[in-house]
């Protein structure tokens, strides 16, 4: 008797794939500040995470992106605790492509608020992203942060351009 392997393939449920302007994360050298970005979204499916995925627009200097994701309560603007990360180490050629973070199968829910925290270990990298003229024209919020202050700020009119794939 054959038995058949069953395999699921990931789909993205969640892509802003909008780019017009860049966000840079990590450090210069000759600048101790560590920038940080993010970006918060609402599942709109229940399902298995598979990965997340930013644009790359620009490398500085190469190096190690960590990824962490979190759920986040809108509310009050706050991240939970992490529930999966996942690196990436980028390259000078690594320009206008998609950075893949393959993250642990975790279940997402439907309706519930994720976001991501992007943190570069000894690289400077801009992210792709899109500024629009109207508030809330894209999933979620953008965040930007740094080690001088870590709670950082949240953007309705930005987004990072990125997409969100789930198993099927």
């Amino acid at each position: 008797m054959d038995t058949q392997k069953i395999t699921h393939k990931s789909r993205p449920v969640i892509t802003q794939v909008e780019n017009n302007t860049a966000t840079w994360i990590g450090h210069l050298q000759t600048d101790p500040t560590d920038h940080f970005a993010g970006q918060t979204f609402r599942c709109p499916v229940n399902g298995e995470l598979d990965n997340i995925q930013v644009l790359s627009a620009d490398v500085q200097t190469p190096g190690e992106i960590v990824l962490s994701l979190h759920r986040f309560d809108e509310g009050i603007k706050t991240w939970g605790p992490e529930l999966a990360s996942a690196r990436v180490y980028v390259q000078k050629n690594d320009i206008n492509r998609w950075l893949c973070f393959k993250l642990p199968p975790m279940p997402m829910h439907r309706e519930e608020i994720y976001g991501f925290r992007l943190c570069a270990k000894g690289a400077m990298i801009a992210l792709g992203e899109a500024a629009a003229g109207e508030p809330n024209s894209f999933p979620g919020e953008e965040w930007h942060a740094d080690s001088e202050d870590l709670d950082g700020h949240y953007y309705h009119y930005f987004s990072l351009t990125f997409k969100v794939e789930m198993l099927a």
